[in-house]
């Protein structure tokens, strides 16, 4: 498995899926979680993109959804710049 490059929270499937179609047409591999992955993402990809329900929720659910999203990118390769 490669390390990751990128990865990518998104507060809806549509964004995410628009930007996992982007990521792929400029030529990356990428992989879109549907929700907060709850285990290690074991595919051989470039960019990782999490679609998450968050603009329609309260916002400290919304922060805490994203913090886990977060963290969990961290435990699946992906380097905190």
């Amino acid at each position: 498995m490669t390390t990751l490059r990128l990865g990518c929270i998104a507060d809806d499937f549509t964004g995410a899926t628009d930007l996992a179609n982007n990521l792929v047409r400029s030529g990356m591999r990428v992989v879109q979680a549907i929700g907060v992955p709850t285990r290690r993402i074991e595919a051989d990809v470039d960019a990782v993109v999490v679609a998450l329900k968050t603009r329609t929720i309260a916002r400290a659910e919304a922060l805490r959804t994203r913090g886990l999203a977060f963290c969990n990118g961290l435990r699946s390769g992906l380097k905190s710049s």
